[in-house]
């Protein structure tokens, strides 16, 4: 498969790092699709490290136009749009011009949809007395991007995302992205990303029929590792307080597996929605009286039924 990358050589890919880095895939690409400018080429991808924050898990492009000589582009991704992104974009392009001394072009790139009560806007914007701060930056909905034109550019870092993109979600569009994938062997290691977003759209026995794909695969997706671990530390530290509060041992150590319930009752309420958008009140209330083991096994499940009606089947009674 010809795609016209140049620049720089992407970085020996292992499914543990996450998508981000799928943008070293095809750099020229990339910053010509987010910036919407065909003079814009790659040069190198910078450390996304500042002082007392580290931003690793996000892309630092220095990039160069006819126009604008050398610049930064910065790269956010993100599952879901936080609302405290605004302020985290003021802050991301201020470290980085800071340390690099060139001017940035921030762009946010959600891959889900948020809940219909949230809305995504595209500047920090703030006033304290008198004085203004405004920080624009480029959003770019994953749901809106046209699958089919990913698919023909082609863009390569969008390939595990196509059965999410607009008009993605069916069989013939992620044999297209299977085949995509299978035609360079530096992309053939990204299928588990690309079964897991197809998951969210098609049933599981299609998916097994057309991929090489089984719960293994799947758990070693680093989405399935977010959703797991998004809410680790705050149930942890919450079960680590309450026993804290008790004042003794055992508390604490009653507190922590409070906590890991709690995160587990969590990750799998989590899993139900990204699928499912919402759950309904009978099942959120009998996932609370589940005991550890029983929410592990559930999460499992969470993942390959193709409705809440079937998840519910396999609830204890």
């Amino acid at each position: 498969m010809q795609r016209g990358l140049g620049g720089f050589p992407h970085e020996r890919l292992h499914q543990d790092i996450g998508s981000k880095r799928l943008i070293s895939l095809a750099p020229n690409a990339w910053v010509q699709w987010v910036t919407g400018n065909p003079q814009v080429r790659a040069s190198q991808l910078l450390d996304a490290e500042f002082q007392w924050i580290s931003r690793e898990s996000d892309v630092i492009v220095k990039a160069k136009s006819p126009q604008h000589q050398e610049f930064l582009i910065l790269n956010e991704l993100q599952l879901r749009y936080d609302q405290n992104m605004p302020q985290r974009m003021r802050n991301y392009v201020a470290l980085a011009e800071e340390k690099y001394n060139l001017s940035a072009y921030p762009v946010l790139i959600n891959i889900l949809p948020p809940p219909s009560t949230v809305t995504i806007v595209d500047c920090y914007d703030k006033e304290f007395m008198g004085l203004k701060a405004r920080q624009d930056y480029r959003v770019i909905n994953l749901w809106e991007v046209e699958a089919e034109l990913v698919l023909e550019q082609p863009l390569p870092p969008l390939f595990p995302f196509v059965p999410i993109l607009f008009g993605g979600g069916s069989e013939s569009k992620l044999r297209s992205a299977v085949q995509a994938l299978r035609a360079d062997q530096t992309l053939n290691q990204l299928e588990p990303l690309l079964a897991f977003f197809a998951s969210f759209v098609l049933e599981i026995p299609l998916i097994q029929q057309i991929m090489r794909w089984d719960m293994t695969v799947l758990r070693e997706s680093p989405w399935y590792q977010e959703i797991l671990q998004e809410g680790l530390a705050q149930g942890i530290q919450q079960g680590i307080e309450q026993g804290i509060e008790q004042g003794i041992e055992q508390g604490i150590e009653q507190g922590i597996e409070q906590g890991i319930k709690q995160e587990r009752r969590g990750s799998l309420e989590r899993i139900l929605k990204l699928r499912f958008s919402e759950i309904p009140v009978e099942i959120s209330v009998r996932i609370q009286t589940l005991n550890l083991e029983q929410l592990e096994e559930l999460m499992a499940t969470a993942l390959t039924v193709n409705s809440l009606d079937e998840f519910s089947e396999h609830l204890p009674n």
